[in-house]
Formats: C-alpha cells, sequence, structure tokens
C-alpha cells in the first residue's frame, strides 16, 4: 500500500509540472495551437508514385488523432515539410549455399524539416529511417503491401516522438 501511494504521488508530481506525459501525447508549450504538414515529397527513385501522398495523409492524421492542435494548410504554429529520398531493397542474409540473399530489407528514408514558432530551439532537420526485411522468395512486389504501411507508421512515430513527444 505504501509503494502504491508513492507512484500516485510520483504521478501526480511529474504530471503537474508539465514536463512529463504518462501519454507521450505533448510537451509543447501551451502557445502551439496549430500544426501544418506540407506534401511530402518524393525524390526516392525506384518507389511508386503514391507513396509521399500515402506517408503525407498518415502524418496528418496521426497528428489530428495524438494532439489537440488544429491542422492549418499552411504557416502552423509548429510545421512539418521533407522528403522521402531513399527507398531500396537489400539482400541482408546469405542463404545455406551462400551465393545469394536468403532475406532482402525494405528501407525507406525520410528527410524532415522541423519548426516551431514558439521555441526555435525545437527547430530540427533530420533524416528518419526504418526498415523491415522479407523472404528472398518474395519479389518486392509481393512484400510492400504488407511492409510499407508497417513502415510508414514507425516513421511516424519516430516523427511524432522527436517534434511533439518528445520521447
Amino acid at each position: 500500500m505504501r509503494n502504491l501511494s508513492l507512484i500516485i504521488l510520483l504521478a501526480f508530481g511529474m504530471s503537474s509540472c508539465g514536463v512529463y506525459s504518462f501519454t507521450g501525447r505533448s510537451t509543447l508549450s501551451a502557445d502551439v495551437k496549430t500544426f501544418s504538414i506540407q506534401n511530402i515529397t518524393l525524390s526516392a527513385p525506384s518507389s511508386y508514385a503514391t507513396l509521399s501522398q500515402e506517408f503525407t495523409e498518415k502524418l496528418k492524421e496521426y497528428y489530428q488523432r495524438n494532439t489537440k492542435l488544429k491542422q492549418v494548410a499552411q504557416n502552423g504554429d509548429i510545421q512539418i515539410e521533407g522528403s522521402i529520398v531513399d527507398y531500396r531493397t537489400d539482400g541482408v542474409a546469405s542463404s545455406a549455399s551462400g551465393d545469394k540473399a536468403a532475406m532482402n530489407r525494405l528501407t525507406i528514408v525520410v528527410e524532415v524539416v522541423f519548426s516551431n514558432k514558439f521555441n526555435e530551439a525545437d527547430n530540427f532537420e533530420k533524416d528518419f529511417s526504418f526498415y523491415l526485411d522479407y523472404p528472398q522468395n518474395q519479389t518486392l512486389t509481393e512484400a510492400e503491401p504488407t511492409l510499407v504501411p508497417k513502415i510508414l507508421d514507425q516513421l511516424v512515430l519516430n516523427i511524432f516522438g522527436d517534434t511533439v513527444a518528445k520521447w
């Protein structure tokens, strides 16, 4: 019982100071009311045409669901823009015979520019990347419908974590 009281006291104290959020939802100042996410461009060769649109929509939806910020078309209090700069597949594990890869890896890299009108110290330009592996006996075209949404979801989480949640 004593430990429970201590945990509750610590939780109340940490959440009331505004420095940490147990939900991880936001550590932004109260002045930040809006966000804007410009269309993420596609500069990576060998990717499919709708990738940038899918990624942009996932970002916007995640910020709408997980913050109280209002989305605006331009000049939000926090702004995100960027480009998908790499979309590649590589062999990552040798087969038993050693002559070809047993697993392939799909990697997506997004260059993000983040700005916060109320706290310029938060501003950054950074690459975010994530990958997933798939079996050698599967083509990239076969693997993309499963891998790409998972990779994009993780990229969204990583960007959100570095921009709003400060995980």
